[in-house]
């Protein structure tokens, strides 16, 4: 299948980090992007970080057109501005939606010490499903960035799935799953290259999946 990866959508009602810019979407953008894969069921949909356009926006855009997704928010930042609170998190969840972890800031996993890993991978997850009164078992690590030390910290706490912004096809049941991303720019033209020739993708995500698979076996 292929997975994509959005951040926000409209116009963002706080200030974003260097960059954070290139994964906002205008409405319209994001609704012709949801009226592609409207009816495919081999095209799975991700938010990141915890915006409150995920509730906002995004939310009553997928129910009218009975889609489901996946969002990833960032725990340290629930009930901030710009943020969804712990009542957007339960609204996803009533909806329909599934809760992953980002983790707790933006901090790049690989190069955490024993005190930052533990509230990244062990206390974001657990204050993230205490919140939605679902088990978070989904991760997105922050930048897309993973190494063997992260993937097994991440297989020791239970996770089932775990996001990439690699590109490509994904497998259905793998536990390392790439994702592309959605930028400011998408157009039309963008949506068709990357949802018309999924044949394409799926032979670059078995090649994909050959170079990280030694990875995964830890």
């Amino acid at each position: 299948m292929v997975i994509l990866a959005i951040g926000g959508v409209g116009r963002p009602v706080r200030a974003l980090d260097p960059g954070e810019n290139e994964t906002w979407v205008t409405v319209e953008q994001f609704e012709r992007v949801l009226d592609a894969v409207t009816g495919c069921e081999d095209v799975g949909l991700t938010f990141d970080d915890g915006n409150s356009s995920d509730v906002e926006i995004a939310l009553p855009r997928l129910v009218e057109r009975d889609l489901t997704a996946e969002f990833f928010p960032l725990a340290g930042r629930i009930g901030q501005r710009g943020f969804i609170d712990a009542d957007g998190l339960r609204e996803l969840v009533e909806a329909g939606m599934s809760i992953g972890s980002h983790g707790w800031e933006h901090r790049d996993w690989r190069r955490l010490d024993g005190r930052h890993a533990r509230r990244e991978l062990e206390v974001a997850p657990k204050l993230l499903a205490d919140l939605s009164g679902k088990p978070v078992r989904a991760y997105v690590p922050p930048f897309g960035a993973y190494d063997r030390r992260v993937l097994g910290r991440l297989r020791r706490s239970g996770a089932t799935r775990i996001y990439t912004t690699e590109g490509g096809a994904a497998s259905r049941d793998g536990l390392l799953r790439p994702r592309t991303k959605v930028r400011y720019d998408v157009d039309q033209q963008w949506i068709d290259g990357v949802l018309g020739d999924r044949d394409r993708l799926y032979r670059r995500a078995g090649r994909m999946m050959a170079r990280v698979s030694r990875l995964v076996r830890l």
